[in-house]
């Protein structure tokens, strides 16, 4: 019988059913029809790792001979909280992790858990150079950046100026939002600042504010992740600007941003699929636990969401 087990922000952790292949090897001494216990680990509770969740849940509910151990941290910046939930779960003998890194700063207690045996699949962020990894589950960020430059790029006009909210600085993931929308920016706006938020709503509000004091007449703005997108909107509502006066561009497509697109408050947003995240996330690491030959990279796919198509995000 299935047991849940329960760490941190706990519930069961299931997803969508792609294909992998069918498992054939056993792992720890199980045949391939035993049950496998695994984990999940995301950063934080926003609307984004829910639906990741909710995937991982109907892939768990679809999987009798699987159980999940699922464990989430309280905010972006939560290091110390993820690795304390790798460490339960290399104590509860967990054969494969997956996991969103808060940042590379978790990788030495995944090294705990390679020396220990387990598989280790990084979803949504990478740890560039790290070789402990079986694979990577994620948006290409740096294709989904060069959306949003693009887009931005067709939309100002020459010599318009931007202010970009970045996320926290030194996640791979999130810099590569940036560094795409650069190269494909390319001279249409000079950016006139670049203050980073942590993706943390509160942290966005109190940055887009600064933006627009130090440069009230500012063309747009664009964010590398969606909470600090919807503080920048309350800023610009606060400092009596109309929608459409600024251009807005976030990246995640959340709940909020979708609202806001389709209310005409914010211009656009790069959508990722967070429920692909967590299934594919999720039926890798039972993969390679069980000794399939997994690839190194999956890519889960980017889209510019804008009101014309926000409809079917919603």
């Amino acid at each position: 019988m299935r047991r849940t087990t329960r760490i941190g922000i706990l519930a069961l952790a299931l997803a969508l059913p792609v294909s992998i292949g069918a498992c054939s090897t056993d792992n720890g001494g199980g045949s391939s029809s035993s049950t496998i216990k695994v984990g999940f680990i995301t950063k934080f509770p926003v609307d984004f790792y829910d639906i990741m969740v909710d995937a991982v849940k109907k892939y768990d509910s679809e999987h009798a001979d699987v159980e999940v151990v699922f464990g989430q941290g309280k905010s972006g910046t939560d290091d110390e909280g993820e690795i304390a939930i790798i460490e339960n779960m290399i104590a509860q003998g967990v054969k494969a992790i997956a996991i969103t890194p808060t940042s590379p700063n978790v990788q030495g207690a995944l090294d705990k858990a390679v020396a220990a045996g387990i598989k280790v699949v990084l979803v949504d962020n990478d740890i560039p150079g790290w070789s402990g990894k079986s694979s990577v589950v994620a948006t290409d960020n740096l294709a989904g950046g060069k959306l949003a430059g693009k887009w931005l790029a067709e939309h100002l006009p020459a010599g318009s100026t931007l202010g970009v909210l970045q996320g926290r600085l030194g996640n791979p993931s999130l810099d590569d939002r940036v560094k795409g929308m650069k190269e494909t920016l390319g001279d249409k706006a000079r950016i006139v600042a670049e203050p980073a938020t942590d993706c943390d709503e509160t942290k966005g509000l109190n940055a887009a504010q600064d933006v627009l004091t130090a440069n009230p007449n500012v063309s747009a703005i664009y964010g590398a992740c969606g909470p600090p997108i919807l503080g920048a909107l309350q800023a610009i509502k606060a400092a009596g600007k109309k929608p459409g006066d600024i251009i807005v561009v976030g990246f995640d497509a959340s709940a909020g941003e979708i609202a806001a697109i389709m209310a005409g408050d914010q211009s656009a947003s790069v959508a990722q699929f967070p429920s692909k995240m967590g299934s594919l996330g999720i039926e890798t690491a039972v993969a390679v636990a069980r000794g399939q030959t997994v690839p190194a990279n999956v890519d889960t796919g980017t889209e510019v969401v804008t009101k014309d198509n926000a409809s079917k995000f919603s």
